[in-house]
This record gives structure tokens, sequence and C-alpha cells, in this order.
């Protein structure tokens, strides 16, 4: 593994959730909800008080719903005034993501959030996984300077079977601004060894680091992971 930090970012659903993942030593936060969904836009209060609860960046996903990743134009008036009501909160970061019915990535959609984002980062969500062709998909993103980051599986239903998808992903993103954020399937058992084949530098990790599938962020797996990736 090459000497700079990996970052590593977890899905928080509360503030309990938030304040053990950053205790653990967590570089940054994706809040959610409805992780049985995928994960939904959460309410401002929720946004509002886990940015006040702690102080590592608070990335935020605005999804209105779980249907699917094609939206209609309500879809994106909805969208764009959460977008800039989570900047208003105080939010890092937006996590959003857009295909077309064709499933490439939606350019037109991904400028209005831009644009609503007025400066605040993106990142795009794993939208990207269910892209037609991920190279493709990625070449897309990279043309938008405001995406600072993928969320990728690979492809895959874990990213643990994306090995050589993701390694490749990783060099094509290769001293860009987009970096490729490595999530769903992540384990603590498996994360070192998953960091070295594929030279991700970030990793996203929800269940791996819960006591079980929808229980509390668990502090002591974060500190684990932490660990992991530092040594």
């Amino acid at each position: 593994m090459r000497s700079e930090r990996v970052v590593l970012e977890v899905i928080a659903t509360t503030v309990a959730d938030a304040m053990a993942a950053a205790r653990g030593g967590a570089d940054r936060l994706e809040l959610i909800t409805a992780t049985g969904e995928g994960g939904l836009t959460p309410s401002i209060g929720m946004i509002e008080a886990v940015v006040a609860a702690v102080s590592i960046p608070v990335n935020v996903i605005v999804r209105p719903h779980s249907r699917s990743f094609v939206y209609d134009a309500d879809d994106f008036a909805v969208m764009l005034r959460d977008v800039r009501a989570v900047k208003s909160a105080g939010a890092n970061a937006v996590v959003i993501g857009m295909l077309t019915a064709s499933r490439e990535v939606d350019r037109d959609g991904l400028l209005r959030v831009v644009d609503a984002a007025d400066g605040m980062p993106v990142t795009f969500h794993r939208a990207f996984d269910e892209a037609r062709d991920l190279h493709e998909a990625l070449d897309v993103l990279l043309e938008f300077d405001a995406v600072t980051n993928v969320l990728t599986s690979g492809g895959k239903g874990s990213v643990l079977d994306a090995v050589d998808e993701v390694r490749s992903l990783v060099a094509r993103a290769a001293r860009s601004h987009c970096t490729v954020l490595a999530g769903a399937g992540l384990t603590v058992d498996r994360v070192h060894e998953f960091v070295r084949a594929t030279g991700v530098r970030a990793v996203h990790f929800g269940a791996g680091v819960r006591c079980a599938a929808h229980a509390s962020v668990s502090e002591e797996k974060v500190r684990v992971v932490r660990g992991l990736l530092s040594g």
C-alpha cells in the first residue's frame, strides 16, 4: 500500500451513528435514511443535528425515491430544492446520481445539480453501477469538476467480487480530481487485502461496521478498520 491515508467514509442514519463513527476514526460520513431502500434523503433536522454533533465532513444523500435512478421533471424539482437545503444546513457535499433511460449518466440532470450545489462538491452514488458501461460513465463524470467522488461496487452486488473492475476504474481516474470510492459489501476482515489489490484510496462502509445489518454503528469496528487502513 502507498503511504497516503486511505479515506474511510461511514454511513450514518442517526446522530448516535455519526458520533460513534467519528469517535472510531472515520474521516467522513454519508448521512442517509431508509437503509432498506438503499438510502433516501434525510430530514433537514437530522442533517443540522449531525453537522452540529461531529467535526468531520458530512455528505448527504439526495434521493427522492427508490423506484429507479431515472428521474422526471417533478423528481428533479424536488432534488434541486433538497440540494440547496442540504447546502444551507451545513453539509460538506451532496451524494446524488441520475441516469437516462438508456442507462447512461444523465449529463443535463447532473449539470443542473452542480449548478444548484453552487460550489458544494458532489459524490455520484451507486446509480453508477447501473450504467451500461462503467468506463464510459466514469469518463462523463470526469468532465465535471464538481464531482469529486464516485461510489461504486464495480457493478457487482459486492465490491469484493469486483477487484479487477475497481482496479481498472482507479487507474482510469488516476491523477484526476475524482476519487473512486469503493463500497458495498466491504468487511473488516477483507478491507486491507482489498485496498492492496485495487489501489483504492477511499472506502465506504455501511453494514460492515454495524453490530448487525440494521443496528447502530460500532465505534470499535470503525476503529479496527481505521487501524487496518493506516497500517
